[in-house]
């Protein structure tokens, strides 16, 4: 006749000793199929027109964030939707009104562009997406240009917000022609981000 094996005993599970892994969200890895060649120049560098638009990345503590990509789109400096061939293959002459730039280690991003115009009601602003480290999804945010404070003051959606909230979206001009504007996370400078 067969043995019958033993029953067996079993011990009590152990007890855990590492916290579960955290879901993955967006970020780091925007390079893999989101370059291209000058994909920051929209207008081609000296060119007639043509200005830098650079700031920084700040996460809500107030440090840089070095592997943010922002994304911008705007109208042309007449106020028209650029309709021009080579968003992603720059011809050096085309405005494009498209352009991405990747954060570099001090969370600064740059585009060559020119100052949109704006055929409507709103002040000229450039449509931003930030894409970074921590985000489950992009942030839609303006840049506004600073240098007509009537228009500023009658644009729809800056006269909802405080003069806090809009100075958030206002860039600021350098003494070269150019635009300086920061993005905040969080934190007490939080950038007012749009819902889309």
């Amino acid at each position: 006749m067969p043995r019958q094996p033993a029953p067996q005993q079993h011990s009590p599970a152990p007890a855990k000793t590492l916290a579960p892994t955290p879901g993955q969200t967006v970020g780091p890895f925007f390079a893999y199929g989101t370059t291209f060649p000058k994909q920051h120049e929209i207008a081609f560098p000296h060119s007639p027109g043509a200005i830098v638009l650079a700031g920084t990345v700040f996460d809500g503590a107030g440090a840089p964030i070095p592997d943010a990509m922002i994304e911008i789109f705007s109208a042309d400096t007449d106020g028209s939707v650029p309709r021009a061939r080579g968003t992603l293959r720059r011809n050096d002459h085309a405005f494009t009104g498209f352009g991405r730039a990747f954060t570099d280690d001090e969370g600064r991003f740059e585009f060559w562009t020119r100052d949109p115009g704006s055929s409507s009601g709103e002040a000229p602003f450039f449509a931003a997406i930030v894409f970074a480290r921590g985000l489950p999804d992009k942030l839609h945010t303006r840049i506004y240009l600073p240098d007509d404070a009537a228009r500023l003051d009658a644009d729809p959606l800056l006269s909802m917000l405080s003069a806090e909230q809009r100075s958030t979206l206002v860039a600021a001009r350098t003494p070269e022609g150019h635009l300086a504007h920061d993005i905040h996370l969080q934190g007490a400078k939080e950038t007012v981000f749009l819902a889309y």
